[in-house]
């Protein structure tokens, strides 16, 4: 639905039964390699859910029937990916295995302008949420996130682009973007700390060795590369 288009993230997964196959679509704004991890776990709730609701046993000689899963992700991050992936449980293996005895597939379907235009033809919620993540995009060059935001929400009103969606749940969409925003920005600044301590671990190292050999504090400072609170207790 188009709600589920809004929400699909917040919401983690969308799922469906239809047909006799239970699809599952999940969208990713960053390249998650595992995907297909995430992907079995999901599937092995729905799949516990679907054989209590019908009331089958997994413990009879008589072999149960199961929906047969399809399983797709849906990318419109930033970073350059190819318009379709495979991602496979078996490259997470710690001993590489290639039998295919023991695996799970994530398709990945990029989203973005130029990669999968034919899908987002023939689906007009995804075209026009993609319509929507792009004047984001496009505003957050010159405004601050929030105000990007707010402004494709009224760009798409005017547009008829989600124009009833955003017309009823306006706030709730901004909150949603805001937050994801935010998360992403927490992760990143975690990342970037950790970057930073590892260097200073090394420049320590570094600094240390150089000491021991006879050089001067001063000296071995510069050449790790290091700020002089770093070392206050070493010598």
């Amino acid at each position: 639905t188009i709600e589920d288009v809004i929400y699909i993230k917040m919401k983690n997964d969308v799922s469906v039964l239809l047909d006799s196959f239970l699809y599952l679509w999940e969208q990713q704004s960053t390249f998650n390699p595992n995907m297909p991890i995430r992907g079995l776990l999901y599937f092995g709730k729905m799949y516990d859910k679907y054989i209590t609701e019908n009331h089958l046993n997994i413990y009879g000689k008589t072999l149960i029937k199961l929906p047969t899963p399809k399983y797709t992700v849906l990318y419109n991050g930033m970073d350059e990916q190819p318009a379709f992936m495979q991602l496979r449980l078996s490259n997470s293996f710690i001993n590489p295995d290639t039998s295919g005895d023991f695996e799970w597939t994530a398709n990945m379907i990029n989203l973005n302008d130029g990669k999968n235009d034919d899908l987002l033809d023939k689906c007009q919620p995804l075209k026009e949420y993609m319509i929507l993540i792009n004047e984001i995009r496009k505003n957050s060059v010159s405004m601050g996130f929030e105000d990007a935001v707010d402004t494709a929400v009224t760009y798409c009103i005017e547009h008829n682009v989600l124009k009833s969606f955003l017309l009823k749940h306006r706030a709730e969409v901004l909150d949603v973007c805001i937050t994801e925003y935010n998360e992403k920005s927490f992760v990143d600044g975690i990342r970037a700390e950790g970057r930073a301590e590892g260097q200073n671990e090394k420049g320590l190292a570094v600094y240390r060795n150089l000491r021991k050999r006879g050089f001067s504090k001063e000296d071995a400072l510069v050449i790790a590369d290091i700020s002089p609170d770093l070392v206050v207790d070493e010598d």
